[in-house]
């Protein structure tokens, strides 16, 4: 009997293992792919913000690349926004001052209407 329990436990446990061996496969693969996504990430993410810096089809982008050229164009994107602010600054202040002219030139045209 003890014999038996014996055979029985290793049958169990040589199907443990196995079911370990296919879950590890599984995630290697897994590994692989997500691995592959990335690269392809990386790579679309260059071509789309500098295409002249993503090289040739077969050229790896490190991830390093990646980061200097999103902080790139954010910081860009942030003069960008900047510079957009003074210029409506600038533009108000013209408004303000085109208002004022037209206002004073409400004032003499009808003094000068009053004069005549």
């Amino acid at each position: 009997q003890a014999e038996e329990e014996l055979k029985a436990a290793w049958s169990q446990q040589a199907g443990q293992l196995r079911e370990m061996g296919r879950r590890e496969r599984l995630l290697r693969s897994d590994v692989q792919r997500v691995g592959e996504q990335l690269e392809s990430f990386k790579t679309r993410v260059m071509q789309v913000c500098s295409p002249s810096a993503a090289g040739s089809p077969g050229e790896s982008v490190t991830e390093q690349q990646v980061i200097e050229k999103v902080r790139q164009i954010s910081d860009e994107n942030q003069q960008s926004h900047e510079r957009e602010k003074s210029l409506q600054k600038e533009l108000s202040s013209r408004l303000a001052q085109e208002k004022e002219v037209s206002a004073n030139m409400e004032v003499f045209k009808n003094s000068l209407q009053k004069l005549q």
